[in-house]
Parts: C-alpha cells; structure tokens; sequence
C-alpha cells in the first residue's frame, strides 16, 4: 500500500536555508561599499526576494507537474518570442540587451527560456520512452534536440549572455545524459565539443587573427584578462586579479566579518552579485568555502537523487534539467572568481544578490518539489 503524504523534502530544504544564511551574510558584507548610509539597503531587499521566491516555490510544489505537458511547447515557444522581442526591442544596460521594458517593471526572457527548455526537452524526450536507442534511431532525435536549444543558445549569444547560453547547454547536455539516446551518438556529441574547445585553444596561440574573428572585442577582453591577469591588472584583469587577492589573503579561517581588505575597499567589483564567491574567501577562508561548497554538492547530490527516483521519464528529466541549472552555474560562477573559466557576469544560486536569477532557481526547485511529492512508494508491512 502507499505510504502516509509526503512532506516537502527535509534535504532540499536544510540546504536552503544553509543558502540563506551564506548569502544574507555576504551580501551584508559586500554590498557596504555601495550604500555606508544603509548597511542593510541590499540584505532586506534579498530576504523579500527570497520570501517572494519561496512562497512560489511551495506554490509551484503543490502544483501537478504533470500538467507542463499540455503547456510545454507553447511555454517554450512564447519565451522564444520574447528573446526575439528583446533582439530587437530591448533595453540596452552595461553594453548588453537582455531586457524588455514593459513600462511598469522590466523583465529578462532568459530567465523564463531556462525553465522552458528544460520543460519542453523533458516533454520530447519522456515520449521517446527509457529504452535505448540504436545509434542510427539517436540521429534524428538528436537532431530535433539540437535544434530545440540551439535557437535560445543563439538568441541569447546575440544579447550577448555568454553565462546563460552556457547554462543552456548545461541543461541540454544534463537532460541528453540519462536521456534514451545511444550513448555513442552522447559520446560523439561530447567529442565533436572537446574537438571544437580544442580548435579555438589552437587558433589562439597559433592563428590569433583568426581566433579574433570569432569573438567581439568585450568578449576578448575578458579572455586575455582572464588568461593574463597580471598583465592586464589596470583594466581587463583587474576583477580577476582582485579577487584571487582576496580568496588568497583568507587563507585557513578567513579575516572574519566585515574585515576583508579586498572586499571593503572597494576593490572587487560586484562583490554582493557576481563575486560575492570572494567575499566568503576572503572573510571566511578556506573553511567557509568548503562548508558553502558541501552545502551546494548536498542539494545537488538530492536533486539527483529525486531524478533516479521519480515515477515517469518526465518528472526524472525535469530534476535531470534542475541539476545541470544549478550545477553549472555553480561551476562556472566560483571558477571565474579563481581564475579557473573565464568570467560572464552569471550570478551564484540562492547566494548572489539579485531578484530574475533567484526566482528562477526557486521556480526550478520548485518543480523538483512538486516530483519528490508525488513520487510513490510502496511500503510492504508482515502479515
């Protein structure tokens, strides 16, 4: 028989408000360069962006995800619209188009996209079923996949968002992974793309004249400052360089709170948003990176979880798409602070401050919530 209603995941939900805590902390800490009149003017907005998203994601957990199948090509095609709005009618910030201006609030369709595709790839693929395609079977689906997330990729690229067209294609290649396509046709996609990263290395150290033609001149920017920090620490490197300073300068325990030279000098740039990684080095070192870090691999090592657990291919492909969301900007927001992956302005889940991003985090977990709830299991009692 089934066993009594299940209550909202206890991990998820520990994890979160571990997220809370780090990111109620370090925006205190990094945003005081910005308003030393109000030390809590970003904090209390980010605790009413966090009760805003929270009460949407318990609204979005009672709600049958089942139901996204009926909507979920016109979910998609709707946010594809909207970036083609923005391609030609949006507002233009920091050198970027990512906006649209509706008059009494903007919005940035990039955010909806993302939970669009992994609603919509969930949806294709969960019809295929889970038994594995033959390579020859793979090429037409893959084909429809490709198409599917190259169309947001490209409309995204064109803004440009580097960060988001990545996270798209984290959150195609996580849904592709546990998908029914031959894992050959999986291990030649992977291939042609470690072939491609390869051929750009190669271009730039052996034909950077051509390398050049394939980005625009901000882009390259953050290339050389991310490859050549120290070489360009007045201008293209400075953020970068700043940063490794103060993750570095936290060494063990970190410098404690509100005493990170770097961070309340001034000198990191968008501490309390895109760096805000810096601001946990610096004041709460090693050790307070590590706990952050374990606290993202435990939501992460959950949400895989619920995805290996779930009733049907659909709710498992949306905790798939949720994991490769959450995961690659994890990835690839603490890399650009280290130096490891060049920087692109993506924020940190549940920590950064910031309202598009963190609603969106909240939605996805959201529909986790809403499978985790009505997955089913079977309890066998003696007798």
């Amino acid at each position: 028989m089934f066993g009594n209603k299940k209550q909202l995941d206890t991990t998820i939900l520990i994890t979160l408000l571990g997220l809370f805590v780090f990111s109620i902390v370090a925006v205190y800490s990094g945003s005081g360069q910005y308003v030393a009149d109000n030390p809590y003017h970003f904090v209390v907005r980010q605790v009413i962006w966090y009760a805003v998203g929270i009460g949407i994601m318990l609204a979005i957990a009672r709600f049958d995800y089942d139901l996204l199948k009926r909507m979920a090509l016109i979910f998609y095609l709707v946010c594809v619209g909207l970036l083609l709005l923005v391609y030609l009618f949006g507002t233009e910030k920091k050198g970027a188009q990512r906006w649209l201006n509706l008059g009494f609030i903007e919005i940035q369709p990039t955010e909806f996209m993302k939970i669009a595709l992994i609603v919509y790839l969930a949806f294709i693929l969960s019809k295929i079923g889970s038994e594995k395609l033959s390579f020859k079977a793979s090429i037409k689906l893959t084909f429809k996949v490709g198409l599917i997330s190259i169309i947001p990729f490209v409309l995204i690229m064109l803004q440009p968002d580097l960060g988001s067209a990545l996270v798209i294609v984290g959150i195609t290649a996580s849904i592709l992974v546990v998908s029914s396509i031959s894992p050959k046709m999986i291990g030649l996609i992977f291939s042609l793309g470690t072939a491609f990263m390869g051929l750009l290395v190669y271009l730039f150290y052996f034909h950077h004249e051509l390398f050049t033609r394939f980005f625009k001149s901000h882009q390259l920017e953050r290339i050389y400052g991310w490859l050549y920090p120290e070489q360009y620490t007045s201008d293209y490197g400075y953020q970068l360089q700043q940063a490794l300073l103060g993750i570095g300068s936290g060494q063990l325990g970190g410098k404690g709170l509100n005493q990170g030279v770097q961070v309340q000098s001034g000198n990191i740039p968008e501490a309390h948003t895109d760096f805000i990684f810096s601001v946990v080095g610096e004041e709460f070192g090693f050790i307070g990176s590590s706990i952050l870090i374990f606290i993202y691999f435990l939501l992460i090592y959950r949400l895989v979880q619920i995805a290996n657990e779930a009733n049907d291919l659909f709710g498992s492909y949306i905790c798939m798409g949720a994991v490769g969301l959450i995961s690659l900007q994890v990835f690839q927001n603490i890399g650009m602070t280290i130096g490891v992956t060049p920087i692109t302005g993506i924020a940190l889940p549940f920590v950064s401050y910031g309202g598009s991003a963190l609603l969106t985090n909240f939605i996805v977990i959201g529909l986790v919530l809403s499978v985790q709830l009505r997955t089913r299991k079977y309890l066998f009692a003696d007798g």
